[in-house]
Order: C-alpha cells, then sequence, then structure tokens
C-alpha cells in the first residue's frame, strides 16, 4: 500500500527525520520534518546549517527547490504553493547565532500564491521572541531571484544587491537566503540576517523555516 501524505502533519510516524511527502498530486517529494517542536508535525521548506549550499541561485531552482534534505536545502516554490493552498497553514523561523542563541518567530497564517502572480506571500501575525522581520517589511510582496526582479526598488535588483532569493520588498528585513558570512561582517544586509534580532550586520549560524497546518 502507498501512502500519500500531503505535509509531515499526515505523516504517522512521529520521529524527526526525512520523509517523502505529496504537496503535489502522485509526485513524491522527500523533505525534513520536524516532530519535536511545539508539538511537532512541521515541515520544513528551508533550512541553513553549515553554509555547504549555494542558495544564491536562479529562478528555476527556487521553484523546484534545490540541497540536501538530510542538510541544507529548499523546498521549492511550487511545493510551498501547493502545501500552503491545501488549508491555512502556520509560519515558524528558528533561529540560532554562532555564540549559541537561539530565538523563534511564528506567524499564525501563511500562504503563497501561484507561479502566475510570482509566489507573492501573505502572511498573517506574529509572535515569538526575535521580533517581526517578515510580516513587517515583506507581506504581499513578490519572490525574487537574481534573474527575475520582482521586487519594489526602483534603484536596483534586491536579490543580486543582497546576493539572495525572497520576497523583497525595498529591500528587506530578512535575508535567510543570503550569504553564508559566519557572523558578524561589514557586508551590509548580504548574510543570513534577521533585522529586528541581531542587525543587518550579523549573518546567523542556522535558520529552519517550517510550516504546519493549523
Amino acid at each position: 500500500m502507498i501512502f500519500s501524505y500531503r505535509s509531515c502533519a499526515e505523516v504517522p510516524l512521529k520521529i524527526s527525520g526525512v520523509y517523502h511527502i505529496h504537496p503535489i498530486s502522485q509526485h513524491p517529494v522527500p523533505v525534513f520534518c520536524d516532530m519535536t517542536t511545539t508539538g511537532g508535525d512541521w515541515t520544513v521548506i528551508q533550512k541553513r546549517m553549515d553554509g555547504s549550499v549555494d542558495f544564491y541561485r536562479n529562478w528555476d531552482d527556487y521553484k523546484w527547490g534545490f540541497g540536501n534534505k538530510s542538510g541544507e536545502y529548499w523546498l521549492g516554490l511550487e511545493n510551498i504553493h501547493a502545501m500552503t493552498s491545501q488549508g491555512t497553514y502556520r509560519l515558524r523561523f528558528d533561529l540560532e547565532d554562532f555564540e549559541g542563541n537561539t530565538r523563534y518567530a511564528e506567524y499564525n497564517s501563511f500562504l503563497v500564491s501561484s507561479e502566475a502572480d510570482n509566489y507573492r506571500v501573505t502572511i498573517g501575525s506574529y509572535s515569538g521572541t526575535a521580533g517581526d522581520s517578515f510580516n513587517s517589511a515583506h507581506n504581499g510582496r513578490q519572490f525574487s531571484t537574481k534573474d527575475r526582479d520582482n521586487d519594489s526598488n526602483d534603484a536596483g535588483h534586491c536579490a543580486v544587491l543582497f546576493t539572495g532569493a525572497w520576497w523583497y520588498n525595498g529591500c528587506h528585513n530578512s535575508n535567510p537566503n543570503g550569504q553564508y558570512l559566519g557572523g558578524p561582517n561589514y557586508h551590509n544586509g548580504k548574510g543570513i540576517n534577521w533585522y529586528t534580532w541581531l542587525g543587518l550586520y550579523y549573518s546567523l549560524k542556522k535558520v529552519e523555516i517550517k510550516i504546519r497546518p493549523v
């Protein structure tokens, strides 16, 4: 018997690890499931931990996903759109600096539209310890990559200026797909930044972005 789980919340084995889910009909997608954080059932859509994967990539890579599901990866905008279109999903960022300090940010709803709308994001209300660096600056924005400029900055291309890919406005308060710069640095906004915690001159050690149905 073949089981088709639409998200990690439907996986019956409540042990964190890599599982196959089916967010888009019959096509299986490997993903890391976090079954421990605040009750578990989280589908991890992005993970940064050691700089082993290059995140400065083009539109097609971000559309379909890349990386190693046991390490650093991006799940893919098509998969994220398919999952968040099934019902209301909660969003969580788990952040860690190079001193071992941790913070989190949660949003009570998260929806990514289709490619026809450039995967526009709709974000709900914030709670947590990291401060709100997502809803406040990025809600309602379309996704941008180095080869697809959908930001609101008329003077430049945010994905190129800040060597990442994200729902840039003009430009960002969060940049989790930025360069892995290893803590304090002089590259304003080009690292893995969370402005309301450590500002734009500190690149985080670890980030996990995860979603689960409400």
